[in-house]
């Protein structure tokens, strides 16, 4: 049985946390084998779509924190197999309780060995949706442990607006970092093993330390949103972007095309 495609129980303490906190952290959601399944798949598929070549030093911080690569599901099958997934498509249903999720799209963010910090943000500064219902899964590809650079969460930080118009940048990190701790948002930062994984809010804000390891720190999201919020209007250069990258064909107002954005679970 694919693992995939199996119903995760997931414990109604956990919703509750989400909704507080606006995180959580779930564990052996996944397995071993099914990492080790499609971990190389989607690391071939980053080392050959990477556009960033330049040496670390002569990047921006944005570029030093991590590789980013975007709508992997389309350029592999085995990828989509992995995006697809009905088992953690309805986690994040249940998360956001929300009767239906759709995919709003996927991207593998690698940290590299020596790379810099991932400054303080909210990623729905990027996102033009008309809903706080959407949602990201975090998913290391390997044992992930406090030098490589695991996600910082700010716990209770997507109820605070101060901030929500910084990009990541080097003065997101600064002005958050003095914002969140002046508040008293605790930040919530911890390894993670294979198979655990961290759901996340668009509004909660978060970090990652830097890579201090030789090692890549191999990471796979998928952004899920509530499949009746619509297109927003876009409110900034990244907003309208994100629409002809990740909503090819959208119209404000409208849910997101079918095409490009399934539904990858409904009650």
């Amino acid at each position: 049985m694919d693992l995939l495609q199996t119903p995760f129980k997931l414990d109604g303490r956990d919703i509750g946390k989400f909704r507080e906190q606006g995180f959580v952290k779930l564990f052996q959601v996944l397995d071993a084998e099914t990492i080790d399944r499609y971990e190389p798949e989607i690391t071939k598929k980053v080392e050959g779509l990477n556009t960033v070549t330049v040496p670390m030093e002569e990047r921006t911080t944005y570029q030093r924190a991590f590789l980013q690569v975007w709508g992997l599901w389309k350029q592999s099958h085995a990828i989509r197999q992995f995006v697809f997934s009905s088992r953690l498509a309805r986690i994040a249903a249940e998360l956001l309780e929300v009767d239906a999720v759709r995919l709003y799209h996927d991207q593998a963010l690698f940290k590299e060995g020596g790379g810099g910090i991932t400054p303080w943000h909210a990623d729905q500064f990027y996102w033009p949706v008309s809903s706080d219902r959407i949602c990201t899964i975090w998913i290391p590809l390997q044992d992930t442990p406090l030098e490589m650079g695991p996600l910082a969460f700010s716990a209770g930080s997507h109820r605070f607006d101060y901030g929500r118009d910084l990009p990541i940048s080097d003065q997101s990190e600064q002005e958050l970092q003095d914002a969140l701790s002046a508040r008293g948002f605790p930040t919530i930062e911890e390894p993670i093993s294979v198979g655990d994984v961290t759901f996340h809010l668009g509004w909660v804000f978060h970090r990652a330390s830097p890579n201090l390891t030789d090692q890549v720190r191999r990471a796979m999201t998928i952004i899920y949103v509530d499949a009746a919020a619509t297109i927003a209007e876009p409110i900034n250069e990244k907003q309208a972007f994100n629409i002809n990258i990740c909503m090819p064909g959208g119209i404000v107002g409208h849910p997101p095309p079918t095409a490009s954005n399934p539904i990858l679970y409904s009650r």
